[in-house]
């Protein structure tokens, strides 16, 4: 089918400060993407422009969290009868699952209301290829209306109302940043991610259909690893991701990885989650008054 004749295709891309990534990004997609929507958080370098002379809408837009911005830019995208899709800044979608895409939205059944696709991830200049890391199965691409992403402050999914098909391709993830970037873009995960396990843990459980590999991944999160032990839970993570999936062979720059990833950043989680639950007991406040106090961020009504 030709272009003209396919379903629009809609590519949602969250930025701030992305100038080394976003025109390689929309580069990928400007061949089988209808429009391309740039929400953007505050930008201090050329992202915005850079953005707007490779074809795509520019919109600012208070950054709050993940999900919040995003079903933002899904409303202010606003409905059609095409597709959208979800796409990070450091992230290339290959030729051959470019074309996949298009394919897919031309032939799809009705009943079909997103698709996963395959991801995975270069670091330190090596695509990292176990410990569990490929592929990573993710609902990347759905009807208008028919997908948002669920309301967490970390670790948030696509979900979509209907059945979910699987198109063959990679989106890779090759961040170009220094590992100094990383640690500190790590560390505010690791707060969001320590207030939303917190906040989960008292809350009603997820609805929606995000996918089999993430349902799965959330159940063990939610029922196995939320039991074990803090501090110990983050160990023995990354002791099963490194020796038992065999992350060992990722090399150097696996180690770095899983160690980072795996460990480091997980054990940071345990160590805020002890500090916020240490802060409601000392000062005698609820999570959310400890949460603004400490980081500024508002969690009422979540």
């Amino acid at each position: 089918m030709s272009a003209a004749l396919r379903p629009p295709l809609t590519v949602i891309i969250l930025t701030r400060d992305e100038a080394r990534h976003i025109e390689r990004c929309l580069a990928s997609v400007r061949a089988i993407a209808t429009r391309m929507i740039v929400v953007d958080s505050g930008s201090r370098d050329d992202t915005c422009a850079l953005a707007a002379a490779a074809g795509a809408d520019v919109v600012g837009h208070a950054w709050t969290n993940y999900a919040q911005q995003f079903n933002w830019g899904l409303d202010h995208a606003g409905d059609n009868d095409g597709w959208t899709m979800r796409l990070d800044a450091d992230e290339v979608v290959s030729p051959e699952l470019a074309a996949a895409i298009a394919d897919f939205i031309a032939t799809a059944d009705l009943a079909c209301a997103g698709a996963t696709i395959d991801r995975d991830m270069v670091f330190l200049g090596r695509r990292i290829r176990w410990g569990g890391m490929f592929p990573t199965r993710v609902i990347r691409l759905w009807r208008t209306g028919r997908g948002r992403v669920e309301n967490r402050w970390m670790d948030e999914h696509v979900v979509v109302t209907g059945a979910v098909a699987h198109i063959d391709g990679t989106i890779t993830d090759i961040n170009l940043n220094s590992i100094g970037w990383w640690t500190a873009k790590h560390n505010g995960y690791a707060t969001r991610e320590a207030i939303d396990q917190l906040m989960r843990a008292v809350g009603p459980p997820d609805t929606g259909d995000m996918g089999p590999e993430a349902r799965r991944k959330r159940w063990i999160k939610d029922n196995l690893y939320a039991r074990l032990p803090l501090g110990l839970r983050p160990l023995l993570y990354f002791l099963y991701r490194y020796i038992v999936l065999l992350g060992i062979l990722d090399g150097w720059q696996g180690l770095a990885f899983h160690g980072l990833q795996g460990f480091w950043y997980r054990f940071l989680v345990d160590a805020k989650i002890a500090e916020l639950r240490r802060l409601m007991a000392t000062r005698g406040h609820d999570l959310a008054t400890v949460v603004a106090a400490e980081y500024g961020y508002r969690i009422e009504g979540e």
